[in-house]
Parts: structure tokens; C-alpha cells; sequence
């Protein structure tokens, strides 16, 4: 009995101890291995616009997340859109893959709103302390911190790419590797 309760005093001690960002860190690594590979990883709100904002933009300043955050937002916000943040990142041309025999719908490749979608590479998170930044940065963006911020820009593409929809556009700016646009 003295060694199961030293063993639990101990273990209260060390989770105790930890760090309120380590234990973010724990719970997002857990909930999105899990569910990474899975069409629609998530139906939360913070969950898929962070998850939006680290395949996009996880190498770009802060100021360059929370312009592409901000799109997401626009977008939903625009009746030609979906209506919630979740839709809005999944946004995708959907077919029944050939190689499944439960007859599951998957994004067809290179046919989604936001690339890293339907690429063909691996959609899991590795880089925990940043997809953990990025999450928060996420509910601060959820909250309306920093609506306005980005004159309504509802797409935006890398600055090594010429899209053809760019021309239809009204030009916004420049944020790092992004290019920003509204759709009027």
C-alpha cells in the first residue's frame, strides 16, 4: 500500500510540475496523430484553422499566419463559401478512391481550396511546439482579434506561383511567401 501511494504521490508531483504549454503540447500531439490521416480530421473550429495555418504557413511569421487565418475567416463569412471554419479548409472536389472498397470519399488531388488538403503527403503533425503556437494563435483569430486586419482577402497563393484566378482578383499585398487577394 506505502509503494502504490508513494508511486501516485510521485506521479501527482510530476504532472503538477509540468508546464502549462508542455501540456498543450501532450494533448494536441495526442489528438492529432490519432486522427491525422483521416478525411475530415477535425469538426472544431480551433482544431482545423490551426491546421490550416501550420500546413500553409508554419515556416511564415506571425503576421503571415494570421493573414492566412484571416482568409479562412473571409471566406466563410462570403455566401459563396461554406459557412464554418472546418468547411472552409476542407473545401475540395471529392471522388470515391479506386483502391477502397468502403466506398469513403476523398479530396481529389491538387482539387482543394488550400493545397496541403489533397497534395498526396502526409498530413501529420510534427513540429508539436509550433502546431501548439499556431492553435493559440488559432482562438485569438476565432475570437476577433484581429477581424479587418487584412481588407477582406479571401485567397491568397505562394509568390512562386501564377494562378490564372489571380487576374479576377483585386490585389490586397504581400505577407512573406503570400500573395493576398479579394474576391469582389
Amino acid at each position: 500500500m506505502k509503494s502504490r501511494e508513494k508511486s501516485l504521490d510521485f506521479f501527482h508531483r510530476k504532472v503538477y510540475s509540468v508546464s502549462m504549454k508542455k501540456l498543450i503540447a501532450l494533448f494536441l500531439f495526442a489528438s492529432t496523430t490519432a486522427s491525422a490521416d483521416v478525411e475530415l480530421p477535425s469538426t472544431n473550429a480551433a482544431t482545423c484553422l490551426a491546421n490550416n495555418i501550420y500546413f500553409e504557413a508554419k515556416g511564415q511569421s506571425k503576421a503571415g499566419q494570421i493573414a492566412v487565418g484571416l482568409v479562412v475567416m473571409n471566406r466563410m463569412k462570403d455566401s459563396r463559401c461554406p459557412n464554418t471554419v472546418c468547411e472552409v479548409v476542407y473545401q475540395a472536389q471529392y471522388s470515391q478512391w479506386w483502391k477502397d472498397n468502403h466506398n469513403k470519399d476523398v479530396p481529389v488531388r491538387h482539387r482543394c481550396q488550400f493545397s496541403w488538403f489533397c497534395d498526396g503527403k502526409s498530413d501529420k503533425i510534427h513540429d508539436i511546439k509550433s502546431y501548439a503556437r499556431i492553435y493559440q494563435l488559432s482562438t485569438r483569430i476565432l475570437s476577433g482579434r484581429y477581424d479587418g486586419m487584412l481588407e477582406g482577402a479571401t485567397h491568397y497563393h505562394a509568390d512562386y506561383v501564377n494562378p490564372s484566378w489571380n487576374k479576377e482578383k483585386t490585389l490586397i499585398g504581400q505577407i512573406g511567401d503570400h500573395i493576398f487577394y479579394r474576391w469582389d
